[in-house]
């Protein structure tokens, strides 16, 4: 995967996108990091903590919200983990 492209697309789509934040793209960018640290295997298997201090978010109702907001905008596929021992997946959509 060509990392600059991935990102460019995804910049391409939200300028657009009045529902996209500054907390939503930081949110993505923690997870385009996460994946490119894994070498870039999609899904992702994340840590909600990890992300949000890569993300810079504090509040766990914000990284909740932000992560399926970008899941129902079509940015990203979230799944979840039923419980904290767990990880959760996320697949990182190429928005072409």
């Amino acid at each position: 995967m060509d990392l600059h492209a991935f990102i460019a697309k995804f910049y391409t789509s939200i300028a657009e996108d009045a529902r996209i934040g500054s907390t939503h793209i930081s949110l993505y960018m923690a997870l385009v990091h996460t994946q490119n640290l894994d070498g870039g295997v999609n899904p992702i298997h994340i840590k909600r903590d990890m992300i949000m201090l890569r993300a810079k978010i504090r509040a766990r109702q914000t990284y909740n919200k932000c992560m399926n907001e970008l899941s129902d905008y079509g940015y990203i596929i979230y799944m979840p983990a039923s419980n904290s021992t767990v990880s959760s997946k996320v697949f990182l959509i190429d928005q072409d």
